[in-house]
């Protein structure tokens, strides 16, 4: 009897361990969420070290619910499940533009496209097609001509520079602008500078310089802050149109410069330098769920328009981490293309000339303040060895009066070329080099032109010199200074290959991991976003691009045959390339 009573005890505590064990299952399989999106049998750089690589990950609310195998992500599927078979191919995180200009590149969908032409008559040819559909008056724009990049020499010349003579004879009644590529000098007719009320007498702005002749004469270009006197008459110009008709405008660069975004694979991009009336358009989009790709945007206001209206611009995250504004932007110096770079020693091929400083130090030192007593970040246009200099000291003084404020994250946009003793400043100051793998390779060939092979070699485009120091580089292709292709721009980063088959200085290239990296996970830590963003890991935001060929592994030269097969931007597919293009 007793026996039984042993046994009967036994066998019920089994039957209600077997019960419980089955609830927690059901239980557990009902709590198991379904998958929106799922990829699979695939190859999928995760960029976290416990996880580096797995061949599948499920998407949920927008999130990486899990990775692992394709049959560990089994259970996440259900009927609704969008699957994608990615045979074999490539998964990485999204791209993340550092440093582009996102109006801009939807701007230059909209006029003349001077980055191909071959010689200065090539650009008359099409501003004279262009004036043929112009109404008499109507300003003509385009932008990407780049005088060393020409075939032949114009003449007559200023430093490689055309006449406005041949321009101007094509297009009597249509004031022309041509920005350079670079954006920091342009080119225009005599009726633009007609409007503008420019001649022999016009002085020079501070930080610009308008091109003469020997006779004084402007010749038809303007560097720098110089630009502004034409960009002026033609805002006086346009200033009939009604806010609608501006409105208009701004949202179809918007809707043409996602898109470009997306056929590349680019899910993030810090747009460099924007106006509050930009941001107020963008905070209306993200709250009707119109953008798709997300925006890291740096303020480019004056210091008295920062100290009025700072406080009512931070924004964090908005919609779903689609809207980030936590950076002002400046410009110390110009561009090295333009001779506006502001070097310590005159430019070899213009020795009339160390670069320009196109914003007084005090009035940078001033922004700084704003910048750290607001807890903004703070990204400065430095190109020329002198301009990076100066702002590093100024980061420095601003730190040193701050010791309270930890992990500030300021940026330095382009760090093109440092004196050999500011390289390791960087590092020590946790100074962000914001560097375009794609401008070593575009400038390469007339680099050395500008500044000797001394000076080219010891500090033009260090990246590993940067990144032995600690420093942290993110990459980007400052659209629409360069095409916004991020495969062009990762080839340029692992070879440092010029067209001309050349290689500038090959032993500052990135391997194909540190490149991925300082375009992903770099580029979200530039943005305070690494928990977020910038790796494939469970919680993070389900920013994914998907590639036709593996670019960690395929020889150098494959990598430029490689296409953008998907763009996921939280789980969403925004861009599929269509079969047969």
């Amino acid at each position: 009897m007793q026996m039984n009573k042993r046994i009967y005890r036994f066998t019920f505590i089994i039957f209600l361990f077997v019960l419980v064990i089955g609830l927690a299952a059901s239980i557990q399989k009902k709590q198991t969420p379904v998958a929106e999106l799922v990829l699979q049998n695939g190859k999928i750089i995760t960029l976290d070290e416990s996880s580096p690589e797995v061949e599948a990950l499920a998407v949920y609310q927008g999130r990486i619910l899990a990775i692992g195998t394709t049959k560990e992500i089994k259970p996440y599927v259900a009927k609704s499940t969008r699957i994608i078979d990615l045979k074999g191919k490539l998964a990485i995180p999204g791209f993340i533009e550092s440093h582009g200009h996102f109006l801009s590149l939807g701007r230059s969908k909209m006029q003349l496209d001077l980055t191909k032409i071959k010689n200065w008559d090539e650009a008359v040819k099409m501003v004279a097609e262009a004036v043929k559909k112009a109404k008499p008056g109507e300003w003509i724009t385009g932008r990407g001509w780049h005088q060393e990049k020409w075939d032949k020499v114009p003449s007559p010349n200023v430093d490689g520079l055309p006449f406005h003579d041949s321009m101007s004879k094509v297009s009597p009644e249509n004031p022309v602008m041509l920005t350079h590529a670079s954006g920091h000098s342009c080119f225009t007719n005599a009726k633009a500078m007609e409007l503008a009320g420019i001649n022999e007498r016009t002085p020079n702005p501070d930080g610009g310089e308008i091109v003469k002749g020997k006779n004084g004469k402007p010749i038809g270009v303007f560097r720098e802050t110089a630009q502004g006197l034409l960009r002026k008459a033609m805002s006086k110009a346009r200033s009939q149109r009604t806010p609608q008709q501006i409105k208009a405008e701004a949202l179809k660069m918007i809707e043409l410069a996602e898109q470009a975004c997306l056929e590349n694979g680019v899910t993030s991009f810090h747009d460099a330098g924007t106006s509050f009336s930009t941001i107020d358009l963008y905070k209306q989009l993200v709250q009707e769920k119109k953008l798709g790709v997300r925006l890291n945007v740096m303020i480019r206001e004056s210091n008295k328009r920062l100290r009025e209206r700072i406080a009512d611009y931070k924004i964090i995250g908005d919609g779903n981490h689609h809207l980030t504004v936590r950076t002002i932007k400046r410009s110390i110096d110009g561009a090295l293309g333009a001779h506006g770079a502001w070097l310590f020693k005159p430019y070899n091929s213009l020795p009339s000339s160390t670069g320009l400083n196109t914003e007084p130090i005090d009035a940078m030192k001033e922004t700084a303040r704003i910048a750290i007593e607001n807890d903004f970040q703070l990204a400065t246009h430095a190109i020329g060895d002198r301009g990076n200099r100066e702002t590093l000291n100024i980061y420095e003084q601003a730190f040193k009066a701050h010791p309270e404020k930890k992990d500030l994250r300021w940026r330095v946009e382009h760090t093109q070329h440092l004196h050999p003793d500011d390289i390791s400043r960087f590092g020590k100051l946790g100074v962000i080099a914001s560097m375009q793998g794609i401008h070593c390779t575009s400038d390469g060939p007339w680099v050395i032109k500008r500044l000797g092979e001394k000076r080219a070699k010891q500090g033009a485009y260090v990246w590993k010199k940067l990144m032995n120091t600690g420093a942290v580089i993110c990459n980007g292709t400052d659209v629409p200074v360069e095409d916004i292709s991020t495969i062009a721009c990762f080839y340029a980063t692992v070879t440092r290959k010029m067209k001309n088959g050349k290689v500038f200085f090959g032993d500052q290239r990135m391997t194909r991991e540190e490149a991925l990296r300082s375009y992903t996970i770099n580029g979200a830590y530039a943005a305070f976003e690494e928990n977020i963003k910038g790796s494939l890991e469970k919680g993070k935001l389900a920013d994914i691009t998907v590639l036709s060929k593996d670019i960690l592994t395929i020889p150098d030269d494959e990598i430029l045959n490689t296409e953008v097969l998907y763009t996921i931007v939280g789980g969403k597919v925004l861009y599929q390339k269509k079969r047969g293009r």
